[in-house]
């Protein structure tokens, strides 16, 4: 069974909007794009898909835009040929190597789950709740910003029982921020 695994950026008071913590540099970009080729695929939420693919996809012309930097094309490039699956009950269809998950949540993931592979990624933050709530998360990555956003959305509101975690791994990047790796403690559907 392939694993489940949620990774976002956090500030240090739970804050998980995307632009609350420091921007990307070239070694969390290096970090991100190792994370991202540990996954056979990625599972989405429709917000985050839209965000992911308006910021990620690469460009019918097969160029890269110009604001982007090479540190970031390596991820763009893994993100972009990385397999998606989306959850969603308002998209009627998607592409960029994307297929529309529809139907109880936890009979869909645990199929994804059985599947061969790596693992599966997810991001975002309404999805990742609910899975939480199913027990279908394996690892959490919380890459933890040396910053107090004092406001935004905070990881894991909501969250119905307590899930007590195991760190597994560790690691500090030279701007402060601090990558940790955390599984449950009991066993997970």
């Amino acid at each position: 069974m392939r694993p489940l695994r949620y990774s976002i950026n956090v500030t240090l008071d739970g804050c998980c909007h995307h632009e609350a913590g420091i921007p990307p540099d070239e070694e969390s970009m290096r970090y991100w794009t190792a994370e991202m080729e540990r996954a056979d695929a990625l599972l989405f939420g429709r917000v985050t898909y839209e965000m992911m693919e308006s910021a990620w996809r690469r460009p019918a012309t097969g160029t890269w835009p110009d604001w982007m930097t090479e540190w970031e094309t390596p991820f763009a490039e893994a993100i972009d040929r990385t397999k998606k699956y989306v959850v969603s009950s308002r998209l009627s269809g998607v592409d960029w190597n994307a297929e529309l998950v529809q139907g109880d949540l936890g009979e869909a993931v645990r199929r994804l789950k059985q599947e061969p592979g790596e693992g599966l990624s997810v991001g975002g933050v309404t999805l990742p709740l609910a899975l939480a709530d199913l027990g279908l998360i394996d690892e959490y990555e919380f890459l933890v910003q040396p910053v107090l956003a004092g406001n935004g959305p905070t990881l894991l509101a909501g969250l119905r029982e307590r899930i007590q975690l195991e760190l597994v791994h560790r690691h500090e990047f030279r701007s402060g921020a601090v990558a940790l790796r955390y599984r449950p403690t009991q066993a997970t559907a």
